[in-house]
């Protein structure tokens, strides 16, 4: 059963749930409404009941009774032709009852009342003020509402006594109670029938109504699927903040996302094969020489022939760093480390990157000063990020100047004192691929700079490039840590 209805469509599950929850509350207000009208009906009743059974009954009663004992003991009840006057005061069933269970019935009720136990049991021991309320029937069927009461004798001198084991039973007919009680429950059906009939079809609307956004976002998303066209958004009021609105501006959110991931994918990839077009031009070229020269017979000159050897190397090792680049920018951020992030002194990673710097650059005077900061990184990345940086500074320095690296407090700067960047080109400095005019005749891809960036932002820091005072450029990388190795490391 719940399978089924986890199967129907959302707007059928909340009109039902809704339909499902109305029946329920008409369910629960039309029993407790039909109850306490009853209750209110039976008071009424008992109040009748208890109004005529408060006034003690005369003599004449008591001959009533006599005849009755007096009368033939082959018939159940007998029914005198005098009841005292009783009809002036009650119209309804009344009867007397003795402890051996005969009854006497008056002559102003309409039938007799079936006597039970509990009548017979009251007249055997009565009790003043006291009284049994029951619902019960007359010898032809018809439902009543009883009353037992002791059966009290009013005297010409005020005084009342109870007569022995014997009591008086009054009664008043159910059907008009019945009736009403009846018809009562047929208008509660009837009314919580329509109401839950409406609250279905009100639930349905509004369930329509109100995942209507929904659809025209399903519609997008399958569109999506369909066309792979992420230019498509969904309309939302700017003012609105419900949980449509917010689920559709996350939608319009993402699809933006995977729009401008996927310009920068193209554009990679265009600009990867731009790049990889020079050198791979370069080999062809260099190779093809190579090749025609031995089919032709004719050699080539020994030292033309160590020169293609060496430009063939060379395009090789620019191929080569540009695939470790390029496969270093295309791994996840954080789903595929490379290396495990650990803690790391950032003042060993930059050593290690000046000890390298120096081996690149020995016409180069490289200076450093550096300060222990513990910093939680990837440590293979991080020390290639500093090289880079230091790469780039060693790249345009000019043949015996100055770099200088320093390290205090979590703050890794290196100055060189080159042409510097033009102020036009330094918000583009981090781009993959982008290349100063002036530096796209050195050797390089592009790459190093948007790697570093990269491995900073990993690591919760930030890096800039800003022109420094009386020429050059400042490479400043500052990451959050601390002074002091945390406790455990060696």
């Amino acid at each position: 059963m719940m399978r089924r209805f986890r199967s129907l469509p959302l707007r059928s599950r909340l009109a039902l749930l809704v339909a499902a929850a109305v029946a329920f509350a008409v369910a629960a207000v039309s029993v407790t409404c039909w109850f306490l009208v009853q209750r209110k009906l039976y008071d009424e009743l008992d109040k009748e009941l208890r109004s005529s059974a408060s006034r003690p009954q005369g003599v004449k009663l008591i001959n009533t009774i006599n005849t009755c004992n007096n009368a033939d003991n082959d018939s159940p009840s007998q029914t005198p032709p005098d009841a005292g006057g009783f009809r002036a005061q009650f119209e309804s069933y009344l009867q007397v009852v003795t402890a051996e269970g005969e009854s006497c019935v008056a002559s102003v009720s309409p039938g007799e009342i079936e006597v039970t136990d509990s009548d017979t049991g009251f007249a055997k021991n009565p009790v003043v003020g006291h009284g049994v309320f029951r619902d019960g029937t007359d010898t032809e069927g018809h439902s009543v509402r009883v009353l037992t009461v002791p059966l009290t004798i009013g005297h010409p001198d005020g005084t009342t006594t109870i007569t022995p084991d014997a009591a008086i039973m009054y009664a008043v007919p159910l059907k008009g109670t019945d009736s009403t009680l009846n018809e009562l429950a047929l208008v509660l059906l009837l009314v919580g029938g329509i109401g839950v009939i409406g609250a279905g079809a009100a639930g349905l609307w509004v369930a329509r109504a109100g995942l209507r956004p929904v659809d025209k976002l399903t519609e997008a998303v399958e569109h999506v699927a369909r066309t792979e066209d992420l230019t498509i958004r969904i309309p939302v009021n700017e003012e609105s903040d419900d949980e449509i609105a917010r689920l559709s501006r996350s939608f319009n959110s993402m699809t933006a996302s995977l729009a401008s991931s996927r310009e920068l994918q193209q554009q990679l990839i265009a600009d990867a094969g731009h790049e990889l077009r020079t050198p791979l031009t370069s080999l062809r070229t260099n190779i093809e020489l190579l090749t025609r020269s031995e089919e032709i017979g004719r050699p080539i000159p020994p030292a033309d022939r160590k020169a293609l050897l060496t430009s063939v190397t060379a395009q090789m090792t620019e191929l080569a760093a540009l695939i470790g680049d390029l496969q270093t920018l295309s791994r996840s951020d954080a789903e595929h480390p490379a290396d495990p992030v650990e803690v790391v002194d950032l003042r060993d990673s930059a050593e290690a990157a000046v000890r390298r710097a120096r081996l690149r650059g020995p016409e180069l005077t490289i200076t450093s000063d550096l300060e222990p900061w513990f910093v939680r990184a990837e440590p293979s990345a991080l020390e290639r990020a500093i090289v880079n940086v230091l790469d780039n500074a060693v790249k345009f320095s000019p043949g015996g100047g100055t770099v200088d690296v320093r390290l205090k407090d979590g703050e890794l700067t290196v100055r060189d004192h080159g042409p510097g960047i033009p102020t036009d080109e330094l918000p583009h400095v981090f781009d993959r691929f982008w290349r100063s005019p002036d530096a796209r005749a050195l050797p390089g891809s592009g790459l190093g700079l948007s790697i570093v960036a990269r491995t900073v932002q990993q690591a919760g820091g930030e890096v800039s490039l800003l022109p420094a005072e009386g020429g050059g450029t400042i490479a400043t990388v500052r990451l959050p840590g601390t002074p002091t190795a945390p406790p455990g490391m060696p």
